[in-house]
């Protein structure tokens, strides 16, 4: 049964029970387009042509290393309605569990400075995603691409959640490496495709 916030019914998360995902690890993700539009471009002859919003997804996804400390990025791919790529957060002390840094967030340039704000909410700032998780990094990419896509007049939109999975091995890594490299030759194969 699900649980109840201010009397209303919550999806249970996707994000795997007991795992801090600011963990040190290996993370597959993939993000598809509201109604898995296919915003981002076509594949012709099994190569991704990117349209301006695919082209924005792409930029966005290189600048994460710009704005989170102790992250390297592996495989990543842009599709006509979705993105996979592999994020690789590293320890920065040493220690199993380190979380990483957050320096800024993707979108912070394009605002004006804050005005100063009431104390956060206690219960938000407990459910929200915590500086640093691969949440947080999502959140903030998808944010910098939406933001990016409305200034410019394109017309966009993403799925409200996002899929993860973590990569417990070198074979998974090269695996998911691989399918990612390969994705736009097998486009007309994928769960995702549409005309």
């Amino acid at each position: 049964m699900a649980e109840k916030f201010k009397d209303k019914y919550r999806i249970e998360s996707a994000r795997l029970p007991h795992w801090n995902y600011g963990w040190a690890g290996n993370y597959f993700i993939t993000i598809c387009t509201k109604d898995r539009e296919n915003y981002f471009g076509k594949v012709v002859d099994g190569k991704m042509e990117l349209s301006a919003a695919g082209v924005i997804a792409n930029i966005c996804w290189y600048e994460i290393k710009n704005h989170t400390k102790n992250i390297d990025l592996g495989e990543f791919v842009i599709m006509p309605n979705h993105m996979h790529g592999i994020l690789i957060l590293n320890r920065n002390d040493g220690g199993e569990n380190a979380l990483p840094v957050v320096e800024t967030l993707h979108a912070t340039s394009l605002r004006s400075p804050r005005p100063p704000q009431s104390p956060p909410n206690p219960q938000f700032a407990h459910i929200s995603p915590k500086s640093g998780t691969v949440s947080a990094i999502i959140r903030s990419y998808k944010s910098a691409v939406t933001r990016h896509a409305n200034r410019l007049g394109f017309d966009f939109a993403w799925q409200t959640r996002f899929y993860d999975h973590i990569i417990r091995n070198d074979t998974s890594f090269h695996e998911i490496s691989n399918y990612i490299i390969n994705n736009p030759g097998k486009w007309q194969e994928d769960k995702f495709y549409s005309k």
